[in-house]
C-alpha cells in the first residue's frame, strides 16, 4: 500500500493512498454478496443472486462504497499508524476512484491533534491567593445549624420586621398591564434573604396581619424579561401572616436529639474541623488554578476554528438542555442575549479546547497511566456525591464508552493538577480588604 500526505491547512491532513487490486476485487465480491443477502430479485433467493444481477439491481457505486467499508479499517489505521498521527476526528472520504481490477485510489481528510509547545511547568515559584478567613467564620457556622433546626412561630401583637418571614397575596401591574407571573396566593417570602426585585421585601416591613396596601418598585435593567428592564411596578399586598424565627437553645440535650453528636462540644469541634477542611479545599483549588494558569500562559498552541466550532456546538447543546429544564425558551434565550453569547461561548470553548491540549501533552511528558485502581477511586467519589453505590453507578453507565472515556479523561486531569502541585512551589498568600498576608 502506499500513502501519501498533505497538510491541507491548521491540523487538516490529506491521506491519498492505493490499494493493491487483488485486495479491491476481493473486498468487491464479498460487498456484492453482503448486499444480495438483503435485497429480493426476481428468480433468484435471497442471497443467492450472481454478482452481475446484484450490479444491475443496485449499482456499482453501492457495492463499491460498501467494498470500501470493509477495506478502510485496516489500510486507513495501517496509514495513520505508519505515519504517527494523533487524529481527533473520523476520517472523510473526499475522493476515490474503484475501477473492477484496479489498484483503488483513495483520498480521506483528518484533522490531527494540534501541535502543542510547552513552556516551564516544572520548578516555578507561584504566589497563590486565598481569601482570609472571617472572623466570625464559626459563629455562622454554628448559628446556621441552629437555624435548621429553628421553628417559625406566628405573630399576632406587632407588626412585620427585617427578620420575619411574612405571608401575602399579591398582584403586579407595569404600565397598566398585568404582569406575567408577577401574581400569587399565600406566598412566603424570608425577608432577609428575599431575592425578589430591590426595594420589594423592605416595603413588606411594617405592616400588620390582614393589611392591604400597594407598594412601588422599579424592574432593573437587567431584568431578563427585556419588556420590564427599568419599569416602574405596583404591586398591590394583602398581608396574610407574619412569623418569626425563633432558635433553640444550645445545650448538649438539643444537640443529642438533633445530630450523630452527644455534647456541645463535640458538635463545635466538628464545626470547626469542616471549616478547617473547607479552607484547605480553597487553598488546594486556588493552588491548582493558579499553577495551571502560570502554565498555559507560558505554552504555546494554536487552536484550530473548527475545534472552536464544534466545542461551541457542544456548550449551546448544554445550555439549552439546561434552560429547557428551568422551562427557559432557547430562541427566547438567544435573542435576549446578542452576540455578547456568541462571543463568550466561542472564548469558553477556546479556553476548554487549549487546557485539554495542555493537559494530554503533559499526561505524555510526564508518562501519567490511568490503572484500574484510579478507576475505582474515581467511581467511589462519584458515587458518594450522587448517593448511591458504585457498583450500581457502573451498572448504568459503565456500558457507554462514553461515560467510561470522561472517567478516564477526568482520571488524567486530576493526575497532572497532582503532578503540578508536587513539582512547583507554591506560597499562599492571604488577601483581605486589599492586604496581603503571607501564609506559612
Amino acid at each position: 500500500m502506499e500513502t501519501t500526505l498533505t497538510k491541507v491547512k491548521d491540523n487538516l491532513v490529506s491521506i491519498s493512498m492505493t490499494i493493491p487490486a487483488a485486495e479491491a476485487t476481493s473486498a468487491y465480491n464479498t460487498a456484492a454478496a453482503k448486499i444480495a443477502q438483503y435485497i429480493n430479485v426476481d428468480g433468484f433467493r435471497k442471497g443467492k443472486a450472481p454478482r452481475a444481477v446484484v450490479e444491475r439491481h443496485v449499482g456499482v457505486d453501492r457495492i463499491q462504497q460498501e467494498a470500501l467499508e470493509i477495506l478502510l479499517p485496516k489500510y486507513l489505521g495501517q496509514a495513520i499508524y505508519d505515519n504517527k498521527l494523533d487524529v481527533i476526528t473520523q476520517p472523510a472520504i473526499t475522493n476515490y476512484k474503484f475501477e473492477t481490477g484496479k489498484d483503488v485510489e483513495v483520498t480521506f481528510e483528518v484533522e490531527t491533534r494540534p501541535e502543542v509547545s510547552l513552556g516551564s511547568y516544572k520548578g516555578l515559584n507561584v504566589k497563590v491567593e486565598v481569601p482570609a478567613q472571617e472572623d466570625d467564620a464559626f459563629d455562622k457556622a454554628l448559628n446556621g445549624f441552629l437555624t435548621q433546626h429553628s421553628s417559625l412561630d406566628l405573630v399576632l401583637d406587632r407588626p412585620s420586621c427585617e427578620t420575619d418571614t411574612v405571608v401575602f397575596d399579591f398582584d403586579g401591574v407595569c404600565n397598566g398591564e398585568p404582569i406575567q407571573g408577577g401574581s400569587a396566593k399565600g406566598y412566603a417570602l424570608d425577608l432577609a434573604h428575599s431575592n425578589f426585585i430591590p426595594g420589594f421585601a423592605e416595603q413588606l416591613v411594617g405592616h400588620n396581619i390582614n393589611e392591604e396596601f400597594d407598594i412601588q418598585v422599579t424592574f432593573p435593567e437587567d431584568y431578563h424579561d427585556s419588556k420590564l428592564q427599568g419599569q416602574p411596578a405596583t404591586f398591590s399586598i394583602k398581608m396574610k401572616e407574619i412569623k418569626q424565627r425563633v432558635m433553640p437553645e444550645l445545650t448538649d440535650e438539643f444537640v443529642k436529639k438533633s445530630s450523630k453528636f452527644a455534647t456541645v462540644d463535640e458538635l463545635k469541634a466538628d464545626i470547626q474541623s469542616y471549616i478547617d477542611n473547607q479552607r484547605e479545599n480553597i487553598k488546594k483549588v486556588n493552588a491548582e488554578n493558579t499553577v495551571f494558569k502560570s502554565v498555559v500562559d507560558s505554552t504555546s498552541v494554536e487552536v484550530p476554528q473548527t475545534m472552536v466550532d464544534r466545542e461551541v456546538a457542544s456548550l449551546k447543546a448544554e445550555y439549552q438542555q439546561r434552560l429547557a429544564y428551568q422551562g427557559v425558551n432557547w430562541e427566547e434565550f438567544l435573542k435576549s442575549q446578542g452576540e455578547a453569547f456568541e462571543k463568550s461561548l466561542a472564548e469558553e470553548a477556546e479556553m476548554r479546547i487549549k487546557n485539554s491540549l495542555i493537559i494530554d501533552k503533559i499526561s505524555k511528558e510526564v508518562e501519567i497511566k490511568v490503572e484500574q485502581a484510579d478507576f475505582q477511586t474515581k467511581l467511589a467519589q462519584m458515587a458518594g456525591a450522587y448517593g448511591v453505590a458504585p457498583q450500581e453507578l457502573l451498572k448504568q453507565f459503565g456500558q457507554n464508552p462514553d461515560f467510561l472515556s470522561s472517567l478516564s479523561q477526568q482520571i488524567v486531569n486530576d493526575k497532572v493538577r497532582e503532578f503540578l502541585l508536587s513539582n512547583n512551589t507554591i506560597e499562599y498568600v492571604e488577601v483581605k480588604a486589599g492586604k496581603e498576608k503571607v501564609e506559612a
